[in-house]
This record gives C-alpha cells, sequence and structure tokens, in this order.
C-alpha cells in the first residue's frame, strides 16, 4: 500500500493507516504524505518508511513505483486529499497500473467520476470508496433484512446527520479542514452535502436498497461570512414509490456526529445510530420491539463476517473502516491470484456508489436554485 496525503498534520491518514492495519494484511510501504515537502519528508520517516520511498509528490511517487518490480511496488494506494485532489492522482495511479482507494466524495465533480469510471473500466483495476458507515455490521444486518422482505415493502425513509463544529467561522480562525471544506474551490458545490449529506444518502440507498429519483431541497448558510452552505434538508423520492427526508448540518451546536436512519415498511420499521452502533432496533406493527446486538449469533452471515469482537464488546468507526479495507484487500487478493471471494458477504463501496453521491450533491444544489418543487436526480440524464 501506498499513501497520497495524510501526513502527521491530517487527520483521516491515521484513521486509514489503522484500518488498513487492523487485519494483518497490509503493508505500507511508500508515501507522499503532503504538499509541504518537510512534512511529507518527516512524516514518512515517523512511519518508518525507507528514504527512498518517502516521496514529495504524487507524480514522482507513482512514476517511479511503477518501475519497481513487480514483487516490490506497491499493489495499490489510498488517496487521503482534499476534494479536489482526488481526481489527478486517482487517474495516474489507474494508468500506472495500480488499484486505487479514495476517500469520499469521489471528486470534486460528477464530470470527474464519470471519466473515472472510463478509466477503470480501460484499465481492469478495482477501486474501493471509503463510505465508512456502511462496514459497520448492524448496518449490514439492516440491509438484509430489508432485502430479505422482513420489513415488507419499504415507504419511508428518514436520514439525518448533525454535527455542531462549523457553528462558528472556523475557516477564518486557522482550521483548515473547516478552510478547505468551505471554499468551492477545494470543496466542491456543496460543503455540507460533500462532506456528510452524501454519507447520509449513501446511507440510505445501502440499507433500503432502493435509489433515489427526485428531490426537493433547501440549503443554507447559517455562518455569516461563510463561502458554501453549512446546512440543508431535502425531500427523497425512491424507485418504488417511497418518500423520505434528508437533513444535513454542521451548524447544530452541541452534537458531535450523530447520524441516524430510521426506513419503515409496511410490516414495521428499523432505527439505527450510529453514535450506538453495535444496536439495531426493529418495531413491528404487530408484535413488540426487537433488539439486536452486534456479536451475537442471530445475526445474518453478512453481519457476522464484518463482527470483530463478541457480543458486548463495543466496536465502532475504526472497526467499519476496517471492514472496508478487509473486504477490499481480500477482493484484490483474489484478483491478483485469479481466485474469486464470497461476494454475498464481502463487499465495498466503488465507483457506483461515487458517482451517485457526485450526482446527488449535483442534484441538491439544482434543486435549491430551481423554483420548482421537485428536480429529476441528474443521473437519469446521464449516459
Amino acid at each position: 500500500m501506498g499513501m497520497i496525503g495524510g501526513g502527521k498534520d491530517a487527520f483521516i491518514g491515521a484513521i486509514h493507516r489503522i484500518a488498513a492495519n487492523m487485519d494483518g494484511l497490509v503493508e505500507l510501504v511508500c508515501g507522499s504524505l503532503s504538499i509541504n515537502k518537510d512534512i511529507a519528508i518527516d512524516s514518512g520517516r515517523s512511519l518508518f518508511l525507507p528514504e527512498e520511498r518517502i516521496y514529495t509528490n504524487y507524480e514522482e511517487m507513482l512514476e517511479k513505483e511503477s518501475q519497481l518490480p513487480e514483487g516490490e511496488r506497491m499493489d495499490f494506494v489510498t488517496i487521503v486529499t482534499p476534494n479536489f485532489a482526488h481526481f489527478a492522482p486517482a487517474m495516474m495511479a489507474l494508468d500506472k497500473g495500480f488499484h486505487v482507494v479514495v476517500e469520499k466524495p469521489i471528486t470534486l465533480t460528477l464530470e470527474e467520476a464519470l471519466q473515472l469510471k472510463e478509466k477503470l473500466a480501460e484499465t481492469g483495476r478495482l477501486l474501493c470508496l471509503t463510505h465508512t458507515y456502511t462496514g459497520y455490521p448492524m448496518v449490514k444486518q439492516a440491509r438484509e433484512m430489508i432485502k430479505n422482505g422482513s420489513l415488507g415493502k419499504i415507504k419511508k425513509v428518514f436520514v439525518e446527520y448533525r454535527q455542531g463544529w462549523l457553528s462558528k467561522l472556523l475557516e477564518r480562525e486557522g482550521n483548515q479542514g473547516a478552510a478547505w471544506r468551505t471554499d468551492p474551490k477545494k470543496g466542491g458545490k456543496s460543503a455540507v452535502m460533500g462532506d456528510i449529506g452524501t454519507h447520509a444518502f449513501n446511507l440510505a440507498e445501502y440499507i433500503s436498497g432502493l435509489q433515489v429519483t427526485q428531490v426537493c431541497a433547501d440549503l443554507n448558510t447559517m455562518v455569516e461570512g461563510r463561502q458554501l452552505d453549512d446546512d440543508g434538508s431535502v425531500l427523497l423520492q425512491f424507485n418504488n414509490g417511497a418518500r423520505g427526508v434528508l437533513a444535513a448540518t454542521q451548524v447544530a451546536a452541541g452534537e458531535e456526529n450523530n447520524l441516524t436512519i430510521k426506513v419503515y415498511g409496511e410490516n414495521g420499521g428499523l432505527e439505527w445510530h450510529q453514535q450506538e452502533p453495535n444496536t439495531l432496533l426493529l418495531k413491528w406493527l404487530d408484535k413488540p420491539t426487537e433488539v439486536y446486538r452486534a456479536g451475537t449469533g442471530f445475526l445474518t452471515d453478512i453481519a457476522k463476517h464484518n463482527s470483530r469482537t463478541p457480543g458486548g464488546h463495543p466496536e465502532g468507526y475504526l472497526e467499519a473502516f476496517g471492514n472496508i479495507y478487509r473486504n477490499f484487500i481480500l477482493t484484490l487478493s483474489a484478483k491478483l491470484n485469479n481466485t474469486s471471494v464470497d461476494g454475498s458477504v464481502i463487499e465495498f463501496p466503488s465507483i457506483t456508489e461515487g458517482i451517485r453521491g457526485m450526482a446527488f450533491i449535483d442534484s441538491v444544489v439544482n434543486s435549491n436554485q430551481s423554483s420548482e418543487k421537485w428536480t429529476p436526480y441528474v443521473l437519469a440524464n446521464v449516459q
């Protein structure tokens, strides 16, 4: 594994490294860890990388790694840069023969995401998108129960992602994470939807098994002086006729990382909270509520495969991230060894989810700017 971005001055790089290392299947062998030369070198040394494989720009890294013998060079690269710096290194990595793991949202624009899909088809490489929340075992349990028809036809989806960390103008106070997320040149068309709204959208489609077809959106900039939105609400229509409500805000002062989803069908509903991830509630129309817990013997095979500890031993964000990496690595290893994996339990988000996320952002922005009540999900207009 190689890494682009994620040096000692970054948050998410360490999360990726912990997740990748969790199962002993990956070794970090090289990195271009910062656009700052000194930070890149210092970060590489702190991770005990060989001096000759600490790079100060991704172009040099991808070029030199591609020239190494097959058994020595990296097999894949993880890209953990801000949104605007995903596309170019991903395209070059694929051209040089490397598989790719990339942070969400997948690119800065939908057009870039579609180009990336074409490049993947051309090269035959794998791409993993780290939509972390689909890695939780109880999220997979919820998806399987809906797929198996336990709730009947799905009628309603509520998904909320509430944070409070941008309640003040942190981008003017030296917070680099806030600065690039709220800069349209670096973060994209929407800050709140690009950063956390895509997670809520992805979770709603993943668990329900449905696809959004139309949106009715309201985006707001609640903090004066901010360039992009920090709050939004979206009405959703799904391809089976179900309706939904998605709320994403980063100005809910006092909230931490409050991602919640509720899905209701003909027979009952389910409820999952990211801050209490080991519990899944099933609420029935005609019988008492059931409580499912991670790590127990009552779960589906895919939930068991993605459970790492016995029941009653909490696991959370890092383990969910680790599941994404493990499933990607098992799939990549099988590809390299010309074998196969059990796709019913080994899965990870890829280019499809990346494109749908970018199309969601465009759809929401279009709807917010429109005077019409409903705006078509833009992917329907993309060939």
